[in-house]
Parts: C-alpha cells; structure tokens; sequence
C-alpha cells in the first residue's frame, strides 16, 4: 500500500477544517470544521499505523527498507494507530456534545449563533434572546396578568424561575 494517497488526502481534510474554523461565522459550522480536522487525524493515524502492516503480519518487507523506529519489528505494538483513533473519536464525541450545549445555551441567551455577534465582555443572565435589544425595567411586582380573587391568592410563579418539581 502507498500511504501518500491517503497522506494527502488527510492533508486536505486539514486544511478544509482549518479553513472551516478562521473562516465561518456560524458557531455550528466551526463545530463541523473541527471535527473535520478531528477525522483528518484519524485517518492519519490509521494510515501510519497499516503502512508497516507487513511488519506485524510477519510478510517480508520491501528489498532495501531497514526497520523504522516505531514499527512492529522495532518492538512496537502492532495497533497503536488504531487504539489512538478510537481515543479521538472518543474525544469528538465528548467535543460535539458539550459544543452544541454551548451553542444551544448561546442561542437562547443571546438569540444568535453568529461568532461575530456574541459579545464575551457583557453579561445578561436569563435574558433570553429579546433580551439584547429591549431591556426592561425589572419593578419587583409580577409581571403577568393578575388572577383577581377567583383563583385565589398569588404564589408569585410568575416571578420566580422555575426549579423542578415541588417538594
């Protein structure tokens, strides 16, 4: 096997990803560019691993090729690439899921998942995504309708943020 083929292509996949992060405004579509470079690894690490596959399978190697440092016949383990891959994936899925709970908490918070419009300097808690462009004035009375005397006395839920069930 020649492993330029797959070296080049994993040498692109890269340098899409890279493209993907420096130039995407849209925080999901860095995710993606992230993790395109995260497979442009993988398949670099499980190319460099089966290229001394002749080694490990005990098939004799090319006329004039000495045994390289960190091949199955220098003592090296025959599936480390492969090991390493899996930890990547690992890795990426742990990556895509708190990504995408920080771009959905983004998104709630400040009504986009434009990179160039979030502003990391300023804080609104629970401001939810009108809470950029409106403020309003918080008076401490209740803000919802009023009951009246049909309903019975006000528990003030309105106000309150909800905590789970009751106790």
């Amino acid at each position: 096997m020649r492993p330029v083929i797959p070296y080049v292509i994993a040498a692109a996949l890269f340098g899409l990803g890279v493209y993907g992060v420096l130039r995407r405004r849209n925080a999901v579509l860095v995710l993606m560019a992230v993790e395109l470079m995260l497979n442009a690894v993988n398949l670099l690490l499980v190319t460099a691993n089966a290229a001394p596959l002749h080694a490990a399978l005990g098939t004799a190697a090319p006329v004039g090729s000495p045994a390289a440092p960190g091949t199955a016949e220098a003592g090296a383990l025959p599936f480390t690439g492969q090991a390493f891959t899996l930890f990547v994936i690992v890795i990426a899925a742990a990556e895509v899921g708190v990504g995408l709970a920080i771009v959905l908490q983004l998104y709630r918070l400040r009504g986009t998942v434009a990179i160039d419009d979030v502003r990391l300097d300023e804080h609104t808690p629970d401001a939810g995504p009108r809470g950029i462009m409106e403020a309003p004035a918080r008076t401490g009375a209740a803000t919802g309708p009023s009951t009246g005397a049909a309903t019975g006395p006000s528990t003030g839920a309105a106000t309150r943020p909800a905590a789970g069930p009751a106790r």
